[in-house]
């Protein structure tokens, strides 16, 4: 029973309760009333919980039949795939047997190819064992000629060095030659219209004086004037400790003539001119004799061979070969 229809009723008790029954039992008829209103505000409580529950409920339910309809679904096609594959599979199986039958059957009837085939990869596999030796050899001999190549490039680059040296060397041995070409002329510069050259040849410097200059005819006893010349020569060389003097004695071919028997032929003309220069020039300066040189070549190295006077007059003479000293030079070669 409902009771929100039972409230009127017990109103209607009530008020005849209290005509008729005692104050006691309306208070206790009204205490009850009381509780029965609580419980009945508390159960509409609670019914409304309920009702929001079962909306709940309800909404989820509705979701999980959506979710079912579509698994339903998902079922269907993946059942259909099912069959499908498995249609595929058995057809699959059948092929696969049917090979295997092929195969054996091919097995059984090429077994003669078979073996030549296996004699056949026998064969590369020890051809290409060989081959693997022959470029185990090629490495070897790889590594050997790399060794070689590496001993040959330090050697090219120490030899490369060398000449690097000796370029400079000679760069500067040149580059001397011309100094002291250039400290010989102008030291002698006033005697150039005397007979007197100075020339640059094979990395030397020649000083050429003819006879008149320095010499009477068949005389071994030095003019005044070409003493001067030497002189000059000689201050130059005292400042050019690095320069070896040579002094060569020339004559023409005439048949040397002398009353004095110390000289016998122009060997021994050209020899004492050549000597007597080298005193001059040790006597003059401050040079050491290990420097200087005199020698005789009498009429043997002309410069022209003609017999004219003209071409005799050029071979009397005197050359003075300046050359630089290689010491240097000469160690780096050894080294080589």
């Amino acid at each position: 029973m409902n009771l929100f229809k039972l409230i009127p009723v017990f109103a209607v008790l009530v008020c005849t309760a209290q005509s008729c029954v005692s104050p006691r039992v309306v208070e206790d008829l009204k205490s009850k009333s009381e509780r029965c209103e609580v419980d009945n505000t508390t159960l509409k409580s609670e019914n409304e919980r309920l009702s929001s529950s079962k909306s709940e409920l309800e909404s989820e339910i509705g979701d999980y039949k959506k979710v079912l309809k579509g698994l339903k679904m998902d079922t269907g096609i993946m059942g259909t795939s099912l069959g499908k594959m498995t249609k595929n599979y058995d057809q699959i199986n059948e092929l696969y047997e049917l090979l295997l039958s092929k195969n054996r059957e091919l097995l059984a009837g090429n077994v003669s190819q078979t073996n030549q085939l296996m004699t056949k990869l026998q064969m590369t596999e020890e051809d290409l064992q060989k081959k693997e030796d022959e470029l185990r050899l090629l490495e070897r001999a790889l590594n050997a000629r790399k060794v070689d190549l590496d001993l040959i490039k330090s050697e090219l680059a120490d030899r490369a060095k060398r000449v690097e040296d000796l370029e400079k060397i000679i760069s500067d041995k040149d580059a001397a030659v011309k100094r002291l070409k250039d400290l010989v002329a102008n030291a002698l510069k006033g005697f150039t219209g005397s007979g007197l050259t100075v020339e640059e040849r094979n990395g030397k410097v020649y000083v050429s004086m003819e006879a008149k200059l320095l010499f009477s005819s068949g005389s071994t006893k030095i003019d005044p004037r070409g003493k001067k010349a030497l002189v000059k020569l000689a201050r130059v060389l005292e400042t050019n400790r690095d320069v070896n003097v040579m002094v060569e004695g020339h004559t023409d071919s005439d048949k040397y003539q002398s009353s004095s028997g110390a000289i016998k032929d122009n060997w021994d003309l050209s020899v004492m001119r050549a000597t007597a220069v080298v005193r001059i020039l040790k006597e003059s300066a401050d040079i050491h004799p290990r420097r200087l040189t005199a020698a005789g070549r009498g009429q043997y190295f002309p410069i022209d061979d003609g017999e004219t006077s003209a071409a005799k007059k050029k071979n009397r003479r005197i050359e003075v070969i300046l050359s630089p000293k290689l010491d240097e030079l000469f160690r780096l070669l050894e080294t080589n």
